[in-house]
């Protein structure tokens, strides 16, 4: 028996959960009326477990087709007596095959997944020119060519920095403070393969994004306006003007969500801290 998964006297404990799925069968993350969402799914399974209705919180809302690897999920439950890969185990068994938990860690009893984050990471995958590939069309978004990779990657770094985001916020979700801090962005190329090994057309390209936290729909909004550029369709000072403005209206439009992807959320080892007593 391993140390983790250890007996022990039963009280409330706090898990830190991280979730990995494909979002394209969902509305998204968060709970809505008479629709399958991941929180929903995670809430059905845990509630045997916890003997109780529980609510599991996230790190941040997904919306409907946007996917996850590192998605960060909490749950409290009043009597588990086993240790974390237990847990795992047991949520594991009874999820449907699009969605898993990756890892179990216990944590202080006052996580909070959206408070305690210290950062993000998001990946948009896009496929330049080419048709439509079968198997992988529900996690890229296909752009017709050509596009301007320099002129991306100078519109990428535009974003660096702390500035405010407001022009690109998505509408319904406003929060008191627009502004972040984004600690890098970049394009590269990725492997040209779909999953099932076969050679995809066009050019496969990703787009990575690290900062400390981020605005509704901002990454996908960022896209869209970075294509704009990388079209020829916008000169690249114009996402200057699109800053000053503030106005969500004067960006790019929104890139659809199938290319989205969550990686990972960030948080200071403290919250690992666990009293053993």
């Amino acid at each position: 028996m391993q140390a983790n998964d250890r007996t022990r006297q039963s009280r409330p404990r706090t898990f830190h959960l991280t979730v990995a799925y494909d979002g394209t069968e969902y509305c998204g993350w968060q709970v809505q009326p008479e629709q399958r969402s991941i929180q929903s799914e995670l809430e059905r399974v845990i509630q045997p477990l916890a003997g109780k209705p529980v609510r599991i919180l996230g790190s941040g809302r997904t919306d409907a087709g946007v996917h996850a690897i590192g998605q960060v999920a909490r749950c409290v439950l009043p009597t588990w007596n086993a240790g974390p890969i237990s847990l795992q185990r047991a949520i594991n068994s009874k999820l449907p095959d699009d969605i898993r938990v990756k890892a179990v860690r216990e944590t202080r009893e006052r996580f909070h997944p959206i408070a305690d984050a210290i950062g993000k990471r998001y990946q948009y995958l896009v496929q330049v020119g080419g048709g439509r590939d079968p198997f992988a069309h529900r996690y890229v978004h296909r752009v017709g060519g050509p596009i301007d990779h320099a002129a991306m990657q100078a519109a990428a770094a535009k974003f660096v920095g702390r500035h405010d985001f407001r022009a690109f916020q998505g509408t319904g979700a406003e929060r008191p403070s627009t502004v972040r801090t984004i600690h890098s962005a970049r394009w590269f190329p990725r492997t040209a393969t779909d999953p099932t090994g076969s050679r995809l057309e066009g050019e496969p390209w990703c787009f990575e994004i690290d900062g400390e936290g981020f605005l509704y729909n901002m990454v996908r909004n960022l896209m869209g306006t970075m294509l704009e550029v990388g079209r020829g369709r916008k000169p690249l000072q114009w996402i200057d003007e699109v800053f000053a403005s503030r106005d969500r209206k004067q960006a790019g439009p929104t890139a659809p969500p199938q290319g989205l992807f969550l990686c990972r959320v960030d948080y200071p080892d403290e919250i690992f801290e666990v009293d053993e007593s």
